[in-house]
């Protein structure tokens, strides 16, 4: 446990730098210096990026053509396609979080969606298991067998929803199952509908696919549920994809079956458009809620891409394993797209996700146990934020997230930072006071508002509330009453 105070005042505005050092056992050793500097914070979520491109941009590769010497310029510019995407913040974050402790500052990480707690022993012996036994071997490119047949047992009984093995694709994560639906049915031209707040992926998938993104705003007093008048308005011929996801990243929203029938008749006014349900925190929810899947609702089947996974529920995010069921359609041009792509996923993770599913409903005890500290965490943080002025909250019904507005405190100023000014600047406030990693709004469309993951334990989050109080209480009086 970090201690809660320390005698120097880390500045992040630094250079970490890292060397590979030759290793005398069987792992290599990562060496590591940070430097920080004292004077004013300059530090900014966008200036390594942007540092970073404008560097590359100076780049020349030279290369000796002749005998003379003659020197040419080698093009090492890249593609509009990848130009246009930004890159990921979470995982910036996490990573500069990361570095930070490694380099020994006390940083509390609450950045990255990946649940504390290890993958439960049962499924971790089945790969154990696989790796003993020799199957370590390419699978079939959608899956093995036995991998599919589970999960079309556990939609049936779990979710309503019918499905035989041939309509499910198994990939390294739901991510890869998202961009792979994407780039099946979307057009160059195609809209791709996405409620905000997002998870920040969906908008660069889009955009990679050649799509345009259109986001739909949502409203913490409605906590954060998409509108269906406003869905309705802004459908055209080009809209070829709506994005749900509940219980939500990084909201914890979860749609209601009445929302989601609403939602539903609208859709099935249009035929061009289908739905693609991200439903990779469906047994991460908190009673009374419950999970319903889109593509269980009438009509709806035909035209729902379902997603889920493993990382989050069963605790495998390292175990990359996700997977997409649908119309054998889109499903096989998925799978075509994943033949020249990554092909299958791995056999030894395919081994313990059959043993994941083999749990039980829902997972089982090993779920529900995890599950019940996350609201225990949940509750906690609901009652600490409450308490604080100016912090405006949504209580989250799924998922592991708490998104709060806090954009009072926008426009005051911090002795020795500078003013806050937005959703980025408060996080690099709180990084560089507190230590505490949390997720700017602006990553996932709301710049009001910041996300801070509760996979993280009790103890750790009490820490972290407890510097975040202290560090945001010089802005308090800027804060109206």
């Amino acid at each position: 446990m970090a201690a809660t105070s320390t005698s120097t005042s880390y500045r992040l505005g630094f250079r970490l730098h890292q060397q590979l050092a030759p290793c005398s056992g069987s792992h290599p050793q990562t060496s590591g210096a940070v430097s920080f500097l004292s004077g004013s914070h300059n530090f900014s979520f966008k200036s390594l990026e942007t540092t970073r491109r404008s560097q590359l941009s100076r780049i020349s590769v030279v290369v000796k053509a002749d005998s003379r010497s003659e020197e040419r310029q080698l093009d090492i510019s890249l593609s509009p396609r990848v130009n246009a995407v930004k890159p990921s913040k979470t995982v910036a974050i996490t990573d500069q979080a990361t570095a930070l402790v490694q380099a020994g500052v006390p940083v509390i990480r609450l950045a990255a969606g990946e649940p504390d707690f290890d993958t439960p022993v049962v499924i971790a012996e089945a790969g154990i298991n696989a790796i003993r036994e020799g199957f370590t071997r390419y699978t079939p490119n959608a899956g093995t067998q036995e991998l599919r047949v589970a999960i079309c047992h556990k939609l049936k009984e779990e979710n309503g929803i019918s499905y035989t093995p041939d309509q499910i694709l198994v990939s390294n994560g739901a991510k890869q199952s998202i961009y792979q639906a994407m780039l099946a049915v979307c057009s160059p031209g195609d809209e791709v509908i996405i409620p905000a707040p997002f998870w920040v992926s969906y908008p660069e998938m889009a955009r990679l696919a050649d799509a345009t993104p259109v986001i739909l705003p949502t409203s913490i007093s409605e906590n954060f549920l998409l509108d269906p008048k406003l869905l309705e308005s802004k459908l055209s011929g080009k809209s070829r994809l709506l994005i749900l996801c509940s219980p939500s990243n990084p909201t914890g929203s979860v749609y209601s079956k009445k929302l989601l029938e609403e939602i539903a008749r609208i859709v099935a006014k249009h035929p061009r458009l289908l739905v693609l349900s991200d439903e990779i925190y469906e047994h991460i929810i908190y009673a009374p809620a419950t999970h319903i899947s889109f593509a269980s609702l009438p009509g709806m089947w035909e035209r729902t891409l379902t997603v889920n996974g493993f990382s989050k529920a069963f605790a495998m995010t390292g175990w990359r394993l996700g997977y997409i069921a649908g119309p054998k359609h889109f499903v096989a041009a998925c799978n075509k797209i994943q033949s020249q792509f990554t092909s299958g996923a791995s056999s030894i993770s395919q081994k313990a996700g059959v043993a994941a599913l083999g749990l039980g409903y829902a997972g089982g005890e090993a779920v529900s146990t995890m599950v019940k500290a996350f609201m225990e965490r949940r509750d906690f943080l609901i009652k600490s934020f409450g308490e604080m002025e100016g912090v405006r909250m949504s209580e989250p019904q799924g998922a592991f997230y708490l998104f709060i507005d806090v954009s009072s405190y926008y426009g005051t100023k911090a002795d020795g930072f500078g003013k806050i000014e937005d959703s980025d600047s408060l996080c690099r406030y709180l990084l560089d006071q507190a230590q505490v990693a949390l997720v700017p709004g602006v990553a996932f469309g709301d710049d009001s508002c910041i996300r801070i993951s509760y996979a993280a334990s009790l103890t750790t989050l009490q820490e972290a509330v407890e510097r975040i109080k202290k560090a945001l209480l010089p802005l308090k009086s800027a804060v109206p009453v």
